[in-house]
């Protein structure tokens, strides 16, 4: 269930793993360019603001690293100009973002999501109806936006991985532990008994 935090003057919401998975596949129903911007946030920690900027040429994959990034240009947390960033690709998503690309004729230098940043805001408001439709608490679905879903990823990696706060501040573009502190959220019940569990 979409937990929700309306203590303060706005409403924070953090999907788990399943939900935002619901959330893809209400995106996809309507357009697979929309499955693909609630995929870039929801699963590689991007604003709403950075997803009409990547394409196939900022795509690459890390020997190093054995794994996928993808360059982003976008919110430089300490003030100035855009920062530019390599945010991880999860393999999964890897794969549907090139099928995608590939499907759709996307050409190299042209961005995976042609679409205004009000536009992408809009497409997780529908989502996120569509699927509280049929959910035992709908309003919790209705208060989803685009901003919950790099919370959410933000949270489950910090909290529930427990990845370092250096890597997430990389791959998520803050520049400062005072830019990422709020993202530090309550565990799970599930992390908390694993935690636990002697």
């Amino acid at each position: 269930m979409v937990r929700v935090d309306d203590a303060g003057s706005v409403t924070k919401c953090w999907l788990d793993r399943e939900e935002l998975g619901q959330l893809e596949a209400a995106a996809a129903r309507a357009d697979w360019e929309r499955e693909i911007a609630v995929t870039l946030m929801g699963r590689c920690g991007l604003r709403a603001d950075e997803v009409n900027y990547p394409g196939d040429a900022e795509l690459r994959w890390s020997e190093d690293g054995e794994c996928w990034f993808v360059e982003v240009r976008g919110k430089n947390t300490s003030g100035g100009d855009p920062k530019i960033r390599d945010a991880w690709v999860p393999e999964t998503a890897q794969t549907n973002i090139t099928r995608f690309s590939r499907e759709r004729g996307r050409e190299t230098g042209e961005s995976w999501v042609r679409a205004s940043k009000s536009s992408i805001r809009r497409w997780v408001k529908e989502a996120a109806e569509e699927v509280a439709q049929n959910a035992t608490q709908p309003e919790r679905w209705r208060e989803v936006s685009s901003h919950d879903l790099r919370r959410s990823w933000a949270t489950y990696h910090l909290v529930e991985r427990q990845v370092d706060v250096r890597t997430m501040m990389s791959v998520g573009g803050w520049s400062d532990y005072s830019a990422i502190e709020p993202y530090l959220a309550e565990p799970t019940e599930g992390r908390i008994g694993d935690a636990m569990r002697v």
